[in-house]
């Protein structure tokens, strides 16, 4: 398990797989933040998560769109230096959602999983703060805005990410998140991640903290 040291500012320096859940018996319920991260299938998810964490391997990366179908629970160590100098420590989760609308699978069972999902992000009362991925190289997608539009119904704090940054141009890449900001407002700007450069990888944190440190 690697460990990035970034002495004083906020950062994760533990993260490991904790369980997966198919249903409600099976969500961890012991008061943690819970930080979740719900996008089209192939948005680039779990590569995200892996940058996000400095980690390779900790969520699997499949070229098979629609793979992950479980809710999965990551266990987190964060910490940072208060305003004394005193070493401050976070135990919270990070919480990967099933994409939607994967194509390889049948009408009834998208819906299932749409279901699925809804009952995570409408009843876990420890959701924090839930990221939506949008792919920044097609912004303003039928099936983002539709989950966009139900999410913010939800009234829960929401963070739009534009992930793939690095397949753009610089032009492109501030035109395209231009577009996304406009299509999805939310409590704050979108921003713009590469998974690749870890692009967007200290902003997200430092918003994530807010959340997790109260």
């Amino acid at each position: 398990m690697a460990e990035i040291k970034e002495i004083g500012k906020f950062h994760i320096f533990s993260a490991a797989y904790l369980r997966s859940a198919v249903g409600r018996s099976q969500y961890v319920s012991d008061g943690r933040p819970e930080i979740a991260f719900l996008g089209r299938s192939n948005v680039g998810k779990s590569s995200l998560i892996n940058s996000l964490c400095g980690q390779r391997r900790l969520a699997l990366v499949s070229r098979e769109p629609g793979k992950t179908r479980t809710i999965n629970y990551f266990s987190i160590q964060s910490r940072r230096q208060d305003e004394a100098g005193e070493e401050e420590r976070q135990d919270w989760y990070l919480v990967d959602l099933p994409g939607y609308g994967f194509a390889k699978t049948a009408q009834q069972s998208r819906d299932a999983w749409s279901d699925f999902i809804a009952e995570y992000v409408e009843g876990s009362p420890a959701l924090s703060l839930l990221c939506l991925l949008i792919d920044l190289r097609h912004p303003g997608l039928p099936i983002d805005k539709k989950a966009y539009e139900w999410l913010r119904g939800l009234k829960r704090p929401l963070q739009v990410i534009g992930t793939k940054a690095d397949k753009l141009g610089s032009g492109e890449r501030a035109k395209n998140l231009k577009e996304v900001a406009r299509l999805f407002p939310a409590e704050r700007p979108p921003l713009a991640y590469s998974s690749q450069d870890n692009r967007g990888r200290d902003e997200l944190l430092r918003i994530i903290e807010q959340y997790v440190c109260g």
